[in-house]
């Protein structure tokens, strides 16, 4: 079987130190003088006196194996490190921010990869003179665009990913997202770099140290040593032997252990449930209180664009909802429709792509202020983010930092918004209010290792860790068995009645869910509202056609098939002519299909619907 985590590190850690160790302790080993010549004895082979033997000067070759690693890795660590920290920083601020910043960075870096490595190492050393620490400048100049482009490339991934927008959505700052959810995440590729990077840097060296261009003599180098055998490697092959040996084992057993701590560093490749190679802080910010407000969200005719085959196209249209303390207004509608953009549109995360054109998002916060969301600044934001309004994003396992535990995570909730002691306590307590069974054990694994329905109790905990005002549910009991759905549903609806009157926003397409948790709902297709209203009387009495197709799609006990609305949504830059549900409805008529824009009217009390036979559906 093969060794997991800690145990596979033990071989070649060991190995490893060794080589370190022996280079360390070179000076007070008891051995001949790195440099003394001995020429009456050189070419000599392996004696008691000598052990590898002497060189062509007749200098002990283990001597200068052990004095020559202490060269050779110091300069490739320590250019290996310079590159690596400066090529990091640069590929994450790069792929991260984009734009200006992109350019002024990984692009600029690139222009070092025009140049050929051997020729670049040798024009630095050639300007700066021959020497270790030169060699050093150089090597790392030489690496940083390499470490650049790993780290530039595994930031676009993971930027796009759901638990750094989760992180944003809990008001963790940009830095903090950066060094504990970005970088942690694009860690493994990193360390494969690394170890390549102290391979090709031990190998560069000797290159230019047997060049002349490297180590000077007469300190002792692997690059050195081979320059100087080359010349007697048919009379005394053995003396090439030894320094090729040294460099070769060194470069195989580092890029081993390398390869074997990316392993124990990233849990998801970690079959066993004990905890990983790491271990993760946990930190949570203080609770606030909460006031109860007349309104708590108002959206006034809110247009979301993107940019389309033939320009701009709105993918939401003049969209406007009202959300008062303690009431839960549920977004229906099929995929496509605008609901998930529309809750991102609340919480200021909108994807790059997604431009707001139109209309207003008012917040009433804690101390009385109302906000416009559209117009707040992102610093602004960012502090209302996780307090006043927080998110349960879709699908916990990529929502969840797949190499944090569970503890860490609720905890980043609340140290973003302030809180330095007591965290733990306030984590478990969190946890345990969500029903997660032992919470102190939770809260050391990792989301890989509990189940669905519990991954997505410990995205409940961390959004409800500051109490926020609004929560946003988007769709989170999809792809859970109908047993945990209700489990979930029941946790939703308690916490609600429990969190000061706390307002809630759930999108999901299952109507089902609906009539179990809201008060009120909003129906949307192609990006229109078609219909609002109190939830016993839309699904009592549906006004909109599209509506009541949905409700006769629902799933019945005695039905022996399933009733399915023909036709699919049209494309965001392809709608249809005046009412947007026309070419897919049995009550369309010409009038219809008409130019011009139909608009919502008032069917009964808070009901409205945007149809104009909508009396014909009484």
């Amino acid at each position: 079987m093969r060794a997991t985590g800690l145990h596979a590190l033990w071989v070649p850690g060991a190995l490893i130190a060794l080589i370190l160790l022996l280079a360390l302790l070179a000076p007070l080993l008891p051995l001949p003088d790195p440099v003394k010549q001995d020429i009456a004895n050189r070419l000599t082979g392996p004696s008691a006196g000598h052990w590898l033997g002497q060189d062509e000067y007749g200098r002990d070759i283990l001597t200068r194996i052990l004095w020559g690693a202490r060269v050779s890795l110091s300069v490739a660590f320590a250019s290996a490190a310079v590159a690596a920290i400066v090529g990091t920083l640069i590929g994450i601020l790069g792929g991260y921010f984009r734009g200006l910043v992109e350019l002024l960075t990984v692009r600029v870096a690139e222009i070092v990869l025009c140049f050929p490595p051997l020729l670049l190492a040798l024009l630095v050393v050639t300007l700066m003179g021959p020497g270790a620490s030169t060699l050093g400048i150089a090597l790392a100049i030489l690496f940083a665009p390499g470490f650049a482009r790993v780290a530039y490339a595994e930031t676009l991934t993971a930027r796009e990913l759901d638990y750094v927008t989760a992180q944003k959505a809990l008001g963790a700052r940009t830095g903090r997202i950066l060094l504990r959810t970005v970088l942690p995440n694009i860690a493994p590729p990193l360390i494969v770099q690394f170890s390549l990077t102290v391979a090709a840097a031990m190998v560069l060296e000797s290159g230019l140290s047997f060049l002349g261009l490297g180590v000077v003599p007469p300190s002792p180098s692997w690059g050195l040593m081979i320059r100087g055998a080359r010349a007697s490697m048919e009379m005394a092959p053995l003396q090439l032997f030894w320094p090729c040996l040294a460099l070769t084992g060194t470069v195989v057993v580092f890029n081993l252990f390398c390869d074997r701590l990316r392993d124990a560093i990233d849990p998801r490749g970690q079959a066993s449930g004990r905890p990983g190679f790491l271990r993760r802080l946990i930190a949570l910010p203080p609770a606030l209180g909460t006031q109860s407000a007349p309104e708590l969200l108002r959206v006034d005719d809110l247009s979301l664009e993107v940019q389309g085959p033939r320009g701009p196209v709105q993918v939401v249209r003049k969209l406007s909802l009202e959300l008062v303390p303690g009431e839960t207004l549920a977004i229906v509608g099929e995929s496509g429709s605008g609901k998930t953009l529309t809750g991102l549109a609340v919480m200021g995360l909108l994807p790059s792509a997604v431009k707001p054109v139109g209309g207003h998002i008012e917040l009433r916060s804690r101390d009385g202020r109302t906000l416009d969301l559209l117009r707040t600044p992102e610093s602004t934001l960012r502090k209302l983010r996780g307090s006043e309004l927080a998110m349960i994003f879709q699908d916990p396992s990529s929502s969840l930092n797949p190499v944090l535990r569970i503890g860490s995570q609720v905890a980043e909730s609340l140290y973003s918004h302030g809180q330095r002691s007591g965290l733990r306590e306030r984590v478990l307590e969190l946890l345990g209010r969500v029903g997660l069974p032992d919470p102190a054990r939770q809260a050391d694994a990792y989301p890989h290792q509990v189940s669905g329905g519990q991954r997505q109790r410990v995205m409940i905990a961390a959004a409800i860790a500051n109490r926020p005002r609004l929560l946003i549910a988007d769709e989170p009991t999809t792809a859970l068995d109908v047993t945990v759905q209700a489990q979930i549903l029941s946790l939703l609806t308690e916490l609600r009645h429990t969190e000061n009157a706390m307002g809630m926003i759930f999108v999901t397409h299952n109507l089902a869910v609906v009539s179990t948790i809201a008060d009120r709902v909003l129906v949307m297709y192609a990006g229109e509202v078609v219909e609002e209203g109190p939830v016993d009387q839309v699904f009592t009495a549906p006004r909109h056609p599209y509506t009541a197709a949905l409700i006769a799609s629902m799933p019945e006990d005695d039905a022996d098939r399933l009733t399915a609305i023909p036709g699919t949504v049209p494309q965001p830059w392809a709608m249809p002519a005046g009412c947007r549900f026309a070419p897919r409805c049995a009550m369309a008529t010409e009038r219809c299909s008409e130019s011009g824009e139909i608009v919502m009217v008032e069917v009964g009390p808070r009901h409205r619907s945007r149809c104009l036979r909508w009396q014909e559906l009484a």
